[in-house]
Order: C-alpha cells, then sequence, then structure tokens
C-alpha cells in the first residue's frame, strides 16, 4: 500500500464506524471494580466514612474495556475464575436535547449484566457478545429529586453494574467450550444522548447483479419504540467512496417501532468491494423532528457473493479462492478486554499475512473487527455461540434465537460478511443427561429459516455436525490431516472425499499446535508412528495428551519446525483444488481455554501462527509466502539460537519467500540461485542443503521480484556434541530493556553440555522487591512452562538488591538468582 493511500484509509477508519447515535461517550474512565458479589446494590451505592465497616469489600480502580479474568485465564495453578463481579462509576448527565432520552449502549458484556443507577434496577441482559441498550431517562429524572443525588453524590448519577460469567447450563456458550467464558465489561461502553425522536437500526441491503453493472440499494429503518407518535421528516444521502452524492430522497414518514422502507436507490456500475478494492458507500440519514436534528451514517458495499453448488466460490462473478484465519477474543495480559487499538494492530497482521477471509469463532465479535473487515477487505463468516453441549432446554434456545436476531440486525451493513454462522461442533455430547440427534436437526432447521428470513441475501453455515450438514447452505466437516489424525500429506484426498459428500463445502479449522521457540532438526519423526490414510476427521478424546491411538497431536514434538512443514503442506495442495472454495486456518493467535490444562502453557490452545501477544512464530510467515503480495522473504530460525547435528552433516535450510527466485549465502558463501515452485515441498522450492561450522554461522538470504530486492539474515551457534539426559539447571540475566529484565533458564547433562531437545517442565518464581511477568499465556510469559530447545525465559520487574527469581524443574536442584 502506498504512504499517501494508508494515510487517507487511516483517516477515514478513525470516523468508519458511527456511535449509536449522534452525541456518544466511550465511558472508559472513573470505574472502580470488585470481583465478588455484593450483598444486593446498596453496598455500592451507600455513604461511606473512611476506616468504617462500609467500606468493605475494596474497590480496585480499573479503565473499561475491563475482564476480570485478565490474568487467571492462564494461571497454571487455579481454574479461571467464573462468578459475579460489581463496577460502578458515576456520571455527570446533561441531556442536550429536549425531552431527550439518555442511554447505556454496551458493545458485549460477559455474560449476564445487571445495570442499576442508585438503587433502581433499570436493565438486564443475557449473552456475552450481542450488542444491548438501556434507556436511564426515567431513572435519571427521578434520581435527580432525591437527596443523595445533592448532598451524598454532589450532583452525579451513581451507576452499578454486576456481570456475572458463572457456569450455567441453560445458557450459550457451553462451559465444555474450548474457550473461556469471560467475565466482565470486556467490551465498550457508551454514554448516548438521543432526541426523542430517533432511529434505532438502519438497515441497507446493497446488491449488485453477476456482471456489476447494475446496483440496487435499499434502505429500511425502524425509530426507537419510545420515540413519541407522530411524524418526522427523514432525509437520505448516499456518497461514492470518494465522497460524491450518487443518490438523495426525503419524505416524511411515521415514527413507529416496525421497520419501514425509506428509499431504494439505483447505481448503474458501482464501484464493486473486493479484499483488492474494499470500495465502501456512505448512506447518511438525516431525521428531523421539532427543533432537533439527528444525523447517522453507515457504510455499504456492492459485491455479489456465490458459492457454487459442487464447486468453487466466487466474488463478483470471478472466482475467489478464500484464503481465511479464525480469531478469538483474547489477548496477553487483557484476556478479552482488547481496545481499539490492539484490535486494528491484530486485523492488520492478518491482512499483511495474505488473508482475505475470517470466521470469527465461536461468537458474534466487536464491531470495531467488523469495520476493520469492512475496510481492509476480508470477508467475513460470524455466527452464534451455539458451541458444543448438544442441546438445552426453552431458555436455552431463546436465548439463541435472540442472539442469531441481533447478530443479523447489527452487523447487517457490512459487506465482509458473506455468511451466518448457525452453530459449532454441536455433535458434542456431555452438557446434558439426554443426546437428542432429531431435536438438535429440528432446532438447526428453525435456525436456518430464520436467518433467511432474517437476511435473504447470506449463507447460512455450521462446522461438524454431520447429522445436520444437509440443513445450512454451507457445511465445513471435520479436518485435521496431520494433527488429530492420519498424516498431513492426506489431506487433498480427504478433502475431496468430504466435498463430494455436501452441496457447498467449505474447510474451516485445520492445522496443529506449536510452542514457540521450540524447533527441531527432524520435525516430522513422529508420522513413522502414524498410518495414513486413517481420515483427518478429530474424535472424541483425539485433542487430550493422553491414551488412544497415535496421533501428532499426542506424539508430535509441538515444534514450529513440524507445524511449518503441515502448513506448508496444506496451501501448495490447496492451490491445485479447482474446485475449492476456500478454508480457514485455526487460529490466527494463541488464545486461552479452560480444557486444555496440560499444554507446554498450562490452558492456552497454541495453534496460532502468532503468539497471544502478537510475537510473530515460524508458520506466519509459511502463509506469507503463499498468500502476500508484497515482496518478502524470510529465513527459518529466527528464534532458533542453537542447531546441532555431526560434523560435516548436510542440514536443511528453508527460505519462506513469494520471490520468483532467492539465492543463499552461508557465512559469506554463496550455495546458489533457487527459483520459486509452489510445488517444490518444502518451501517452495527455496531449501538447500548446506553444512555448518562448528559454532556460530551467518545466513543471509537475497531474494528478487522483477526489480524488488528483499533480504533476510540469522545467525544461530552449530552444535556437535551430543548432550545425555538433564542434570543441571542455570539461570541467568540475559537481557534489560525499559525497566524490565529478562532471565534465562538452561538445561545440560552432567557434562555440561545443553540438552538441546529438553522439554522439562520448568517454575519460576520471586521473592523480594518486583513482579514477574506471567500469566501472560505466552511462552515468555509464564512462570510454569514447558522448555523449548532446553531453555525457557522471563521477563520481570526487578529492583537491584532486592529481587531474586529462582527457577525450578522435577528432579533437578533449583536455582536462585539475585538482581
Amino acid at each position: 500500500m502506498k504512504p499517501i493511500r494508508f494515510i487517507l484509509l487511516l483517516a477515514g477508519l478513525l470516523n468508519f464506524y458511527p456511535a449509536p447515535a449522534q452525541k456518544s461517550t466511550r465511558l472508559n474512565s472513573g470505574w472502580e471494580f470488585v470481583r465478588q458479589d455484593l450483598g444486593g446494590v446498596w453496598e455500592a451505592v451507600r455513604p461511606v466514612g473512611a476506616g468504617n465497616p462500609e467500606s468493605v469489600p475494596l474497590w480496585t480502580p480499573v479503565t473499561l474495556p475491563h475482564c476480570f479474568n485478565a490474568r487467571d485465564a492462564v494461571d497454571p495453578d487455579v481454574n479461571y475464575y467464573q462468578g459475579p463481579g460489581w463496577y460502578r462509576t458515576q456520571l455527570d448527565l446533561q441531556n442536550p436535547y429536549a425531552n431527550g432520552r439518555t442511554l447505556l449502549h454496551f458493545e458485549g458484556a460477559g455474560q449476564k449484566t445487571d445495570v442499576y443507577l442508585h438503587t433502581t434496577k433499570v436493565g438486564s441482559h443475557v449473552g456475552g457478545y450481542d450488542e444491548w441498550t438501556v434507556d436511564l431517562t426515567q431513572a435519571v429524572a427521578d434520581f435527580k429529586q432525591t437527596e443523595a443525588f445533592q448532598k451524598q453524590f454532589k450532583g452525579k448519577v451513581p451507576l452499578s453494574i454486576r456481570s456475572d460469567n458463572s457456569r450455567d447450563l441453560q445458557m450459550m456458550p457451553s462451559d465444555l467450550s474450548d474457550f473461556n467464558l469471560y467475565g466482565g465489561l470486556y467490551r465498550y461502553v457508551n454514554l448516548v444522548y438521543e432526541p426523542a425522536v430517533a432511529l434505532s437500526r438502519i438497515m441497507a441491503k446493497a446488491e449488485v447483479d453477476p456482471t456489476g453493472k447494475q446496483g440496487q440499494l435499499t434502505i429500511r429503518a425502524a425509530f426507537r419504540e419510545f420515540a413519541p407518535s407522530g411524524s418526522a421528516q427523514v432525509s437520505v444521502r448516499v456518497l461514492a467512496p470518494r465522497g460524491k452524492q450518487v443518490g438523495r430522497h426525503q419524505a416524511s414518514f411515521p415514527v413507529k417501532a416496525a421497520e419501514q422502507q425509506l428509499h431504494a436507490f439505483t447505481l448503474k456500475n458501482p464501484q464493486l468491494w473486493s479484499p483488492k478494492k474494499p470500495q465502501l458507500y456512505t448512506v447518511q440519514v438525516t431525521v428531523k423532528s421539532g427543533s432537533d436534528t439527528l444525523v447517522q451514517t453507515e457504510k455499504v458495499g456492492f459485491r455479489h457473493i456465490e458459492f457454487v453448488e459442487k464447486g468453487p466460490f466466487r466474488l463478483n462473478g470471478q472466482r475467489l479462492l478464500l484464503r481465511g484465519t479464525h480469531r478469538h477474543e483474547d489477548h496477553a495480559g487483557v484476556a478479552a478486554a482488547m481496545t481499539e487499538p490492539m484490535i486494528r494492530q491484530e486485523m492488520r497482521l492478518m491482512k499483511e499475512m495474505g488473508v482475505n477471509f475470517i470466521r470469527l469463532g465461536h461468537y458474534q465479535q466487536s464491531r470495531i473487527v467488523l469495520q476493520q473487515c469492512d475496510s481492509l477487505g476480508i470477508l467475513v463468516w460470524e455466527e452464534i455461540p451455539w458451541c458444543r453441549g448438544g442441546l438445552g432446554g426453552e431458555v436455552y434456545q431463546a436465548q439463541g434465537r435472540r442472539m442469531l436476531t441481533n447478530m443479523i440486525q447489527q452487523h447487517y451493513n457490512h459487506p465482509a460478511v458473506i455468511v451466518w454462522g448457525l452453530g459449532n461442533e454441536n455433535d458434542w455430547p456431555g452438557d446434558f443427561p439426554d443426546f437428542d440427534k432429531e431435536k438438535i436437526r429440528t432446532y438447526m432447521k428453525e435456525l436456518n429459516a430464520l436467518s433467511h428470513q432474517l437476511d435473504p441475501a447470506r449463507y447460512t453455515a455450521i462446522r461438524r455436525c454431520d447429522f445436520c450438514k444437509d440443513i445450512p447452505d454451507v457445511y465445513s466437516p471435520s479436518i485435521w490431516a496431520g494433527w488429530y489424525r492420519g498424516v498431513y500429506t492426506d489431506y487433498k484426498e480427504i478433502s475431496e472425499k468430504e466435498f463430494q459428500g455436501v452441496k457447498r463445502f467449505l474447510h474451516v479449522e485445520w492445522g496443529g499446535d506449536s510452542h514457540a521457540g521450540r524447533h527441531s532438526e527432524n520435525p516430522d519423526n513422529a508420522l513413522v508412528k502414524i498410518s495414513g490414510g486413517q481420515g483427518g476427521d478429530e474424535r472424541a478424546g483425539d485433542a487430550s495428551l493422553f491414551g488412544g491411538s497415535a496421533r501428532v497431536s499426542k506424539d508430535g514434538d509441538w515444534s514450529e519446525s513440524y507445524l511449518c512443514n503441515l502448513v506448508d503442506w496444506h496451501l501448495k495442495e490447496q492451490e491445485t483444488m479447482p474446485w475449492l472454495s476456500g478454508t480457514a486456518y485455526w487460529p490466527f493467535k494463541d488464545f486461552s481455554t479452560p480444557v486444555r490444562p496440560d499444554n507446554p502453557i498450562p490452558y492456552m490452545n497454541q495453534k496460532g501462527v502468532v503468539e497471544r501477544d502478537f510475537t510473530k512464530k515460524e508458520a506466519y510467515f509459511v502463509f506469507q509466502s503463499h498468500w502476500a503480495t508484497a515482496p518478502m522473504a524470510h529465513i527459518y530460525g529466527h528464534g532458533w539460537p542453537v542447531r546441532w547435528g555431526d560434523e560435516g552433516e548436510q542440514k536443511l535450510v528453508k527460505v519462506y519467500s513469494n520471490c520468483a527466485q532467492a539465492e543463499l549465502f552461508v557465512n559469506g558463501k554463496s550455495y546458489g540461485v533457487k527459483q520459486r515452485n509452489s510445488q517444490d515441498f518444502p518451501a517452495a522450492g527455496l531449501h538447500w542443503n548446506v553444512q555448518f561450522v562448528s559454532g556460530q554461522n551467518q545466513v543471509r538470504v537475497v531474494a528478487h521480484q522483477g526489480r524488488q530486492t528483499v533480504q533476510d539474515e540469522i545467525s544461530f551457534r552449530y552444535q556437535t556434541q551430543k548432550w545425555g539426559k538433564p542434570a543441571r539447571l542455570t539461570l541467568e540475566k540475559v537481557g534489560e530493556t525499559n525497566g524490565l529484565t529478562t532471565v534465562e533458564a538452561k538445561l545440560f547433562d552432567a557434562q555440561g553440555v545443553q540438552c538441546l531437545d529438553a522439554a522439562n517442565w520448568m517454575a519460576f518464581s520471586l521473592a523480594g522487591a518486583g513482579r514477574l511477568l506471567d500469566d501472560l499465556g505466552t511462552s515468555r510469559g509464564s512462570r510454569k512452562v514447558q522448555a523449548y530447545n532446553g531453555r525457557a525465559l522471563i521477563s520481570l520487574e526487578a529492583r537491584p538488591g532486592q529481587t531474586a527469581v529462582a527457577v525450578q524443574s522435577e528432579g533437578l536442584e533449583t536455582v536462585l538468582l539475585t538482581l
């Protein structure tokens, strides 16, 4: 992207997604929090004198977004907290509109929420992922008449919110899900002022014929339920991507909560939305009632989508291979409470990797994510959190219907969305005494019909529920070739067999775990134990690290080296499957999960191509070499400080690049130029067998794409000494940056040779002043972690002479380091 275009795009993004109304403020500061239940809301608002008994429980200042599982989600020693927490703040409310409404708008809060203004309950919501609004207007007016308003709160209004993520069988998603059901106000909360007459939603349907010559834009809207009856003047303007007005309509409309059509515009040769050119039109709706005027805007895009029956996906009449990944709302240090800059960074990393498609697993996600997909050109499968667990009762089912309705209505206008997901792994029994396939099918049919009623223009889909695969428009079976079942070279054959069994096939979820920093000289060794042709579907118990048949997920080394091979094979095969609509790798980023306590980083699903803090793993560059357009070159092994082997042994060097040719240099000597060929595995032919010298080695690559040249370079030590079993631990300071000290633990055998394949558990602890930077869910941010190539690192805040850090490993003497 050219710099000037990037600046213009960024400027547009800053105001891209409108607030729900003209005057909206994010309530980020001034909050207090307590992670437990209260006896009642009175305990949050009663008069408190300093040092008096009423001052307990103690409240902690926090900023929003805030998740009260930010640390314990990956604490290796406890189950993450599932229960209530309370937030409170005081607001200075001054609605500028005569007879206007004062609203509290939640972009998402988990998982059950109750809202109180002083002691009055003003709203509740069940569901952690859809947006919702509470009208404070009458409660504010009533409270302003009380003595407490003037004397105790000095003219401010106390707001208290109870957030609860307690386990509940009759609530989606299931607690058996492979992700945390986080608690807290982990998305933005907005204070909104609206005039008496305002719109609750705008539904803009942008359609275009397959040739792209004829566009139709139909605008529908609904007024707020509390708006007074009568009529209002409504003006609708349509602006082209560069701001030119291409349509306008004005008329009087009755004020009613039901949706009504405002106007239908015809546009000839509209500028089409696509991943390469995500052209966005602006719909501006102005409502005038009395002396009040309210302007609301939406962004839309014209594109034609088609999942061809027994064939590929087409966008705007042309085949587009969907090159996708997945996203969970989860990040190191904050869990679900990702800020807007964090979300933007994550989506930009995906786009730079070459992604044109994303499945949002397994719930409606932040409006910021959807706006980024619109503006960056990333197609979307978004789904409701009917995830595992079979089927609950009527309360459970009503929530699913409600969340599906909210998701479609709230994200209807986003051109990026092409698929509404109805469920995930609904063939998973265990949440309820009964597991009735026919009842699950009946409910799935109901959701499918509801989705098509709310939005006939988009497809429906589910993943992994074979007894329901005939119900939605698109189906994804479970294919984990080379991880949970079989070998990765089975992938194409298995996929083609599954493709034949459904009307429309889209493969979402494939890949494997990798422990960041762990590398292998022989990564495919585990495949020797595993027979090919077994099929690739994940079955009960396959995710376990114990028992069952041989599988790479249990018997492999979890190295980045193996994952790169698996990814590389899948991507080169996908280029030779003309019938394939696309795939989505699971997932983009490592995320926390309560059902994987035994992984190398406890409670982490480690299948991401970036770590939980955005640190890129090696697999990120494999994807980039197949998918990205900007020239790149990456030598495998940037995080591999010591390689090993015999003196004079031929060792493999891989370069992941999308350039036409590359030349490799080792210790200053050229090993020749190679041409890129995507079907030459591994690394698309850019691999060399070379001899390293004992000790330090320098490797450099120069790659060419036309007149453009890119380079990459790494250095490492080559060890020829053999080692025995670990017998000794060491711990030393290896860095200090921005007030943070980094220490490294290493494992050596009895002769003092570093054990480069050791995977022992290591546990860090700290005494004195300072703190460990742990509970981050990363390989360098966990106090309990498996070693990667006989070492492990962690950072900490330390005070010289007052801080000591220790490392332990079972069967070895503990080492203490005073800093």
